[in-house]
């Protein structure tokens, strides 16, 4: 027969209010997690388009490529209201690309009131890395120290990381601008497929550049 002290130590038959109470942490321990889980995935909005500023007196104002016409709109408010006296345009491809024939960027530009010899061209540049590099290299040129970048809302993560290695070490800086599209709200994000699609490929793309280039 079992002794007293086998007994104590080996109980097939656990206390009840022991079993309750580690179904209730094990429970509370999900919904922990679920609600982090779902606090952080609602943030994303937040996260992404954190860095956006408000516009400040410069040398050049980049527009970035990539969108459907509302950087090129943004870019050209920013120059007519005195921002700055230059306009750099960017991704547009060198294949296709011919001086004398202005891209539709450069017309739009022109036709919302900015001069073409105000304006130069990015062919070169296929990414945002590659962005940051080649507009550090045309200021330096140029003798200008300061800029205006203008992206849409999810990308100023992105742009602020990336801007900030590419002019590390020098006296330049940049200010981060964004547009303001219909479809952005960094609260309800998720509800637009449009911006959904937007914030998801930017965490991808964040977590690249960071392996990457970073």
């Amino acid at each position: 027969m079992p002794t007293t002290c086998q007994i104590a130590l080996w109980d097939p038959n656990p206390p009840i209010v022991s079993m309750k109470l580690f179904l209730k942490l094990a429970l509370f321990f999900l919904l922990s997690i679920s609600a982090v889980a779902g606090i952080s995935f609602l943030s994303l909005g937040f996260l992404v388009s954190q860095h956006a500023s408000n516009p400040e007196k410069s040398d050049v104002i980049i527009v970035l490529g990539g969108d459907n016409g509302l950087r090129v709109r943004k870019g050209a408010e920013l120059y007519r209201a005195g921002y700055a006296n230059h306009i750099i345009l960017t991704g547009i491809d060198e294949r296709f690309y011919r001086p004398a024939h202005p891209n539709w960027r450069e017309r739009r530009m022109i036709t919302l009131g900015v001069p073409k010899n105000a304006m130069k061209v990015d062919t070169k540049s296929k990414t945002t890395w590659e962005e940051a590099e080649n507009t550090s290299k045309t200021m330096k040129k140029n003798g200008w120290e300061s800029a205006i970048v203008v992206s849409d809302p999810p990308h100023m993560l992105r742009l602020h990381q990336t801007w900030s290695r590419a002019f590390e070490g020098s006296s330049k800086k940049f200010i981060l601008v964004s547009t303001s599209p219909k479809w952005w709200d960094r609260v309800l994000w998720w509800k637009n497929k449009q911006s959904y699609q937007f914030v998801i490929s930017e965490i991808k793309k964040n977590l690249f550049y960071a392996a990457v280039h970073y």
